[in-house]
């Protein structure tokens, strides 16, 4: 899992810089290694020719990190190199955030944020009452939980015991406006999930076995599961971690070519 997670930050950074324009390379640096690990070992039946009642589902609700769901799919097969290369050109079905298209295995359209929340559990509902196999995986970022409607999507999923539906947030402590304690803090995710009534497990974020660990374990009888990933904003990058400019940015060859070598570089990463 760490191979490939490995390979989809290289792959990430370099439709990053390949596509001429600035993306939101900071937040989808810090969940590599949840959609690694996802994409790699956890979602079951994401074969095209899988019937919709059988197919895992996986929602992105923090879509402007799509680039990392590219990266997930492509390593694993599900999208071409062709479709990885236009990303964000004319005409692409690769943009800035995540459109549905079940042919290609994305499950949810993703900008406005919060939204992905509510799907998922309404996906797992559906589930629950129509007695399918499939389980539902939805992704937050902290900043994100600064939204109303997922409280109100979280609250849901304890009301009808959706012990299927997995909730993960990115914390990595940081959002559009600069660190996440001086706009909204904050600091006892895994509290509130308790209070609220999730199963929750508290995890390094870019910590493979950790990762694999807490999604693989039973559920709790009756209620929906939290996962609080503990993750760094442009992790694996030394002048984008905890930085936050690039939250949304544009790389240049001169940058793009030094976080490269940091990442085939000694410290584990491309090999």
């Amino acid at each position: 899992m760490q191979r490939l997670a490995d390979k989809m930050r290289i792959r990430a950074l370099t439709m990053a810089y390949e596509c001429g324009v600035n993306t939101h390379i900071g937040g989808t640096l810090s969940i590599i290694e949840l959609l690694a690990v996802l994409y790699g070992k956890v979602l079951r039946n994401l074969g095209e020719e899988a019937l919709f009642e059988e197919k895992d589902k996986f929602i992105l609700s923090k879509g402007h990190s799509a680039l990392g769901l590219y990266a997930a799919m492509g390593e694993v097969g599900m999208l071409t190199e062709e479709q990885m290369a236009a990303f964000q050109q004319n005409g692409s079905e690769l943009v800035a955030h995540p459109v549905m298209n079940t042919k290609l295995g994305i499950e949810s359209s993703n900008g406005s944020l919060g939204q992905g929340v509510s799907m998922a559990v309404g996906l797992a509902l559906s589930a629950k009452k129509k007695n399918r196999m499939y389980r539902t995986f939805v992704l937050v970022g902290n900043g994100e939980c600064n939204e109303g409607i997922v409280w109100e999507a979280f609250e849901t999923a304890v009301q009808f015991g959706l012990s299927d539906l997995t909730v993960i947030i990115d914390n990595n402590k940081m959002q559009s406006d600069g660190c996440s304690e001086n706009v909204i803090s904050v600091d006892n995710f895994g509290e509130r999930m308790k209070a609220f009534g999730f199963d929750v497990e508290e995890i390094d974020g870019h910590n493979v076995y950790e990762i694999e660990t807490a999604l693989m374990r039973g559920r709790a009888e009756g209620k929906p599961k939290a996962i609080i990933a503990h993750t760094i904003k442009g992790k694996g990058v030394s002048f984008m971690e905890n930085n936050n400019e690039w939250h949304h940015k544009r790389l240049t060859q001169e940058q793009y070519l030094r976080a490269l070598q940091e990442l085939k570089g000694d410290n584990g990463y491309g090999h």
